[in-house]
């Protein structure tokens, strides 16, 4: 039966069965892992190799010259190149997270090439003290690396996103350590790396931190260890001790979890977990695998091989072949074991039975009836897990079988599977040569999958994936078009501009910007205006076509577009790069661009927004702004006490003017900005002759005042000459002055010299004002109209002459609000009712 001959290729370890299928022969040629230096990359990555430098090896027919050459996981060249690089001899070389090629040389230089073995540019440095003292070995972990000197000095890159090199602890050690071994920073208390080393002639582990060192296993270890391989998570330790004992302790060394011991003293040459239930030690013609208990399976090889360690178990690469050694999963087991009575290994015979049309068929279903859904699941998840395309449809066919006899199982849950396994199956090919499991597929989920893909050129593929996951097809048609304008330096732009856009179109939302972006990179400028002239969104498309010198394309985009902040953008870079009247000339044609510039540059640049309206023409708008910078004077400290400082702003203020008289437009504001440089001027010389600051930035009105005030009166004529102040002003600004500072004389001498054209009753308020009734009393018997005279006798607090006024007058209204001025008083109310019932009686005496 079938189930026999699958359980005949297992091994049974305890309780444990592993199984070690054949992924792919090797198809590379004339390479002899015994004479090379191999690095092969986690999740069926690729394989680098070089020629190792430190053997003496027979050249055939192969050149003296060494080459870095990487290949597929089934040995299908991927790209070469040959090694230069100065620096002594390659320690050490290991693929990070990002399939990243790192190679690390004796002086500490390292290395980077990507999958098409081009050099990744800068190369990185280890440091001065690497460089003095030669790397003597080296470990990598995902994304770093820790190298150790001749002088036994640590230093490690911790993630080379960021290679800066970090110096470790001192361990303090005389003697080269025997064996070296990493716990990555995700996995450690504090957050950085730990370095672990196995000590000559010593039984502990120094841990090497960035901080100290700490020696562990004292008491636990009984002698040195001669190599060691932290597991996946961290957690244990599996070391091989120097009298032949395999021991798996906690990372901490804190206890022993298992000690076996094995079949030679000699130390293997490499030791790696298989999961987290097995460890491997591999010696030149055995591979030997060690569980907790039970006896060790052996794996006998004629040539030499290489473990790659993966999450499920290890690819066993050899010369001829790729191997991969796992745990048989359950459901596989409980299916394939020899005599096996589950229900999932009677819906597999039941299916066999259904074929040959045999009526045991029905009688399998009926002994499994309440167990079907799990006999369902068993197959579909057995299928996931077989790398045989063959068994994994069986296995389906019997999960779908039994499904249409089974109401309560997931619909979708075949179908599902049935996805995973095309996507693996397409990548297993090996021309690909990506041999995923299902469990390493979901660990680097589908969007890396398709990242590696496309890394790889393997672009038609990743698209058909993206396309059948239904994922965005984004990622891949840019990251083709890129790759293939880089490639296509000999095809003319219009004819790679249709080829770029049959693709391009397949996606909706796509950048163009990014492609045009790309092109103009490489050299392409023509390419690169081309394609951004189909790139929909404004945001995208206007900075590019700045970078790639297109200004007044970009400029007419913007200000299509109505966004003011892709105007502004366009404006500043093209204000930079051209003349002034270029640029002016520019920005004239566009009225958006035009008005945005006048708004920031009439906030910011004033110069600038002169020498624009200039260029055109328009004078009064330097007018105005030349009038508006003679104000910014007054925020001037300096602007004070006669300083010189008003010089040059009446000499704005006259520059004006003079731009203001050239348009008939603005005859009003040329002869204010006329009488303010004349009004600028004169109180400029009373602040120098009266040496205060009080004159500059006042009115007219305030001028004169203030130089009555301060008993200038020659001055105030003056300005009231200059200014053709008219009398009526004249006589209010001189009676308020003079009341101001109290000269009551020359206040009554001014109210003489003829008949104020403003009449007596500025003089009343003037003395009111400056609470002197006594002087108001002077000025009152001049008023002419009997109500004025009534209300001021009023304000004055004389009842019986205001009375008299106001029966003079013949006003009730006038004589009602009299009496509730007077309201407090008695006797004056009395009087002013009297006079209203008079005036209600007009023919009583």
């Amino acid at each position: 039966m079938a189930n026999v001959s699958v359980a005949a290729e297992w091994q049974l370890l305890y309780n444990r069965y592993y199984r070690k299928p054949e992924l792919y022969p090797m198809r590379w040629k004339h390479v002899d892992l015994a004479r090379h230096k191999v690095a092969g990359a986690p999740f069926g990555g690729p394989v680098a190799v070089i020629r190792d430098d430190s053997k003496i090896v027979q050249l055939h027919a192969e050149s003296a010259l060494r080459k870095l050459r990487l290949f597929n996981s089934a040995g299908h060249p991927l790209a070469d190149a040959v090694w230069r690089h100065p620096g002594g001899r390659l320690i050490g070389m290991s693929w990070n997270d990002d399939l990243t090629l790192v190679c690390v040389v004796q002086d500490g230089t390292i290395y980077r090439y990507d999958l098409h073995a081009q050099l990744v540019e800068p190369n990185i440095s280890m440091g001065k003290e690497c460089f003095e003292q030669n790397v003597a070995d080296c470990a990598f972990w995902g994304n770093g690396v820790v190298c150790i000197t001749e002088q036994n000095q640590l230093f490690c890159i911790p993630d080379f996103r960021n290679p800066k090199p970090v110096p470790l602890a001192d361990p303090m050690i005389d003697e080269p350590p025997r064996c070296i071994a990493v716990i990555e920073p995700q996995y450690t208390m504090s957050g950085n790396v730990e370095v672990l080393l196995g000590v000559a002639d010593d039984p502990v582990v120094l841990v090497v931190e960035e901080d100290g060192v700490q020696r562990l296993g004292e008491g636990l270890l009984r002698g040195p260890l001669q190599k060691m391989v932290v597991s996946r998570d961290g957690k244990w330790l599996a070391s091989f001790t120097h009298d032949g004992r395999l021991l798996v302790t906690t990372s901490d060394l804190t206890g022993i979890i298992i000690e076996r011991e094995c079949e030679s003293s000699l130390p293997p040459e490499q030791i790696a977990w298989c999961g987290m239930d097995a460890v491997l030690l591999y010696w030149d013609d055995m591979l030997l695998m060690m569980g907790p208990d039970g006896d060790p399976v052996h794996y006998l090889y004629d040539e030499p091989i290489i473990l790659i360690p993966e999450c499920d178990g290890v690819r066993i690469l050899s010369n001829t072949s790729m191997e991969f050694l796992q745990r048989v999963p359950d459901s596989t087991v409980s299916i394939f074991t020899i005599g096996s009575t589950s229900p999932a290994a009677l819906l597999y015979d039941a299916l066999d039975h259904f074929d040959r049309r045999s009526a045991k068929a029905d009688e399998n279903l009926r002994l499994i009836k309440p167990s079907l859904p799990e006999a369902v699941e068993a197959c579909v998840d057995a299928s996931g897990h077989e790398f045989d395309v063959s068994r994994q449809r069986t296995l389906l066919r019997a999960a779908s079988y039994g499904q249409a006899f089974c109401s309560n199982f997931q619909r979708d849950r075949i179908q599902e599977m049935c996805k995973i396994l095309r996507v693996l199956n397409a990548v297993r090919n090996p021309e690909i040569g990506i041999p995923l499991s299902i469990q390493q597929y979901k660990l680097l989920s589908p969007s890396v999958l398709i990242g590696r893909l496309i890394n790889a050129h393997r672009h038609l593929l990743a698209l058909r994936i993206s396309e059948y996951l239904g994922m965005n097809q984004e990622v891949v048609i840019m990251h083709w078009a890129c790759s293939k304008i880089t490639a296509s330096l000999s095809i003319p732009d219009a004819t790679l501009l249709d080829i770029l856009l049959d693709k391009l179109k397949l996606c909706k939302g796509i950048s163009y910007a990014a492609v045009a972006a790309h092109a103009d990179k490489n050299g392409r400028r023509k390419l690169a205006a081309m394609l951004v002239d189909h790139e929909p969104r404004s945001s995208k498309q206007v900075p590019l076509l700045l970078s790639i010198g297109e200004e007044d394309t970009a400029l007419m985009k913007a200000t299509e577009s109505g966004d003011i902040d892709l105007v502004y953008l366009v404006l500043f870079h093209i204000w930079q790069k051209r003349q002034s009247l270029e640029f002016f000339g520019t920005i004239q044609a566009r009225p958006l661009a035009r008005d945005l510039f006048i708004t920031y540059a009439r906030c910011y640049k004033h110069e600038y927004l002169k020498d624009f309206f200039l260029s055109t023409g328009q004078l009064q708008d330097v007018a105005f702004l030349l009038w508006k910078e003679s104000w910014e004077f007054v925020k001037n400290p300096m602007a004070s006490k006669g300083s010189p400082l008003h010089g040059p702003r009446i000499k704005l203020i006259e520059k004006a003017q003079s731009l203001f008289a050239e348009t008939k437009e603005h005859v009003f504001e040329s002869k204010a900005a006329e009488e303010h440089a004349k009004l600028l001027r004169i109180q400029h010389e009373l602040e120098v002759t009266t040496k205060q600051a009080i004159f500059v930035d006042s009115s007219i009105s305030d001028t004169i005042r203030t130089c009555i005030v301060l008993g200038n009166h020659r001055a105030a004529m003056r300005v009231k000459t200059e200014f053709k102040v008219s009398e009526k002003r004249w006589y209010w600004l001189k009676v308020f002055a003079l009341a101001t500072i109290k000269d009551w004389v020359a206040l009554e001498k001014f109210s003489k010299e003829k008949r104020p054209p403003i009449g007596y009753r500025p003089f009343v308020e003037a003395c009111i004002e400056a609470d002197e009734k006594a002087e108001a009393i002077k000025y009152i018997p001049k008023l002419a109209d009997p109500r004025e005279r009534a209300e001021s006798y009023a304000r004055i607090g004389l009842v019986k002459e205001a009375a008299d006024a106001a029966s003079q007058a013949k006003d009730g209204e006038l004589l009602g609000r009299l009496k509730l001025t007077f309201a407090q008083n008695a006797a004056a109310s009395s009087i002013f009712d009297t006079l209203r019932d008079r005036l209600s009686f007009p023919g009583a005496s």
